[in-house]
């Protein structure tokens, strides 16, 4: 019938063209029992388990291949081979990536450690009632290192410092190197002496409280010093040209920032900052760090920080802190202390970085440095950035930046000396803001006065 229907050729090109659909549907049956017997027929045998079972045979197939590339890659990279200057292969025991600092950095234990006796009261130290007189007899001996460089500049030690051990995130120790070139940019220009601190001096006084024994111990060591000013390790100076109004201080022991309002009338546990304060060498301050310090030990922390948080405004539960403690005394025994502290305002002896750093173009714009304050603040304080712990109480990439454009921004003020600045705020890199000259003495620009200060001019006696 189907040679009616079609010519003899026609009819041989289907005959052919079924004879080949028999032999493809033959080949298509034998692949499938094939992929059934290595990738196995599905809980069922059925199609749809079939397919679940292949797509998985394959996902899993080629994750093992990435894996095995990516420790292929990781093995090629540990034996890597690392040449210094002349060719020569660097050993292993070289590399510092290769260190294990564990067999470096041993502590000592701890639990062998003399524990500190419960019954007895907390103390700094044996208790001294007569220090003005024995340093105003040491100074008299000593005529060389007067506690004045001059009249109205007192002679200052700048403090600081920071854990014994590395940074626990691996950046933070680059920006607590910033912190001091800082610090140390500021006291060059300003005559101001630098204490960095690594070590601990009390074991029961750790995190906020370190400060206190350090500083009591460095005010009975340098009797020559009228000012010791403590800061902070994430605060930076951001006016290199401003200089502490001393003579304003004259009838004052202890200068920090806040508000009297706040501490005196709301008992605010913000209403002052002890990140950056002036303390006086005295009676009086020693005096205040032995009411002060009673709160830092470890075993007393957690009790007298609940006591805190009931009686001052706003604060959380936490454990006592050297601030918070602060407020505290000054709020309830005003009569006492509060004749000698100066709570300052004019001036951002602490200056909070949230509310700063974004106005730093429109300060550069507007103002100049040696203001001190919102216009150009003296310091900028980044409370809660923690930049050498594991984290903080804000962005890391935010405060990082930040904290590059602070440094940035007084480091500009150095640099100007010398003729460069910073290409931005947000750059390391440097550019010549002058060009060079055969008579460098003639064309000095240092508009700030930062190269040659008042305090570093020697005064000659007639002959």
């Amino acid at each position: 019938m189907l040679e009616r229907c079609f010519g003899p050729r026609q009819l041989w090109k289907i005959k052919t063209f079924l004879r080949n659909g028999k032999l493809t549907f033959l080949c298509l049956v034998l692949t499938v029992v094939v992929i059934r017997s290595n990738l196995g027929a599905g809980r069922f045998g059925t199609p749809e388990q079939d397919l679940n079972e292949i797509r998985e045979h394959f996902y899993h197939s080629s994750r093992r291949v990435l894996e095995e590339a990516e420790k292929t890659t990781a093995t090629a990279n540990n034996n890597a081979t690392i040449t210094n200057l002349f060719g020569e292969i660097v050993p292993e025991e070289n590399l510092y990536a290769n260190a294990d600092v564990k067999k470096i950095w041993v502590d000592e234990d701890e639990d062998k450690a003399e524990k500190p006796d419960k019954n007895k009261p907390y103390s700094l130290g044996p208790k001294i009632s007569e220090w003005d007189e024995q340093r105003a007899a040491w100074l008299k001996q000593n005529p060389h290192l007067p506690n004045f460089i001059r009249p109205d500049k007192p002679r200052v030690l700048l403090v600081t410092g920071s854990s014994p051990k590395p940074c626990e995130n691996p950046v933070g120790d680059h920006y607590l190197l910033k912190s001091i070139k800082n610090k140390l940019d500021y006291a060059r220009v300003h005559g101001i002496e630098v204490y960095y601190n690594f070590a601990l001096f009390d074991p029961e006084m750790t995190g906020f409280w370190a400060k206190l024994p350090l500083i009591r111990k460095l005010l009975l060591s340098h009797p020559e010093v009228e000012f010791l000013w403590w800061m902070d390790s994430d605060a930076m100076f951001t006016d290199m040209a401003f200089e502490i109004p001393w003579d304003r201080y004259f009838n004052h022991n202890f200068v920090l920032h806040g508000w009297e309002v706040m501490v005196y009338d709301w008992h605010s546990w913000v209403g002052l900052n002890t990140g950056s304060f002036l303390l006086r060498n005295c009676q009086w301050s020693l005096d205040l760090l032995d009411v002060w310090a009673p709160m830092g030990p470890k075993d007393v922390r957690e009790e007298a920080g609940r006591m805190l948080t009931r009686e001052l405004q706003a604060r959380p539960v936490f454990e006592a802190d050297d601030q918070s403690a602060m407020v505290y005394i000054l709020a309830t025994q005003r009569e006492k202390w509060g004749d000698k502290v100066y709570i300052e305002s004019a001036y951002h002896l602490h200056g909070y970085w949230g509310v700063l750093v974004d106005k730093y173009e429109e300060m550069i714009e507007s103002y100049h440095p040696g203001l001190g304050d919102d216009r150009w603040p003296l310091v900028t304080h980044f409370v809660g950035c923690k930049p050498c712990g594991k984290f903080g109480e804000y962005s890391v990439e935010r405060c990082l930046k930040q904290m590059d454009r602070a440094f940035n921004f007084g480091d500009n003020q150095i640099l100007q000396m010398y003729g460069f600045t910073h290409k931005s705020l947000a750059s390391r890199r440097v550019k010549r803001n002058r060009n060079e000259t055969s008579n460098p003495l003639d064309q000095m620009n240092d508009e700030l006065n930062l190269l040659h200060p008042a305090f570093k001019a020697v005064k000659l006696t007639a002959s």
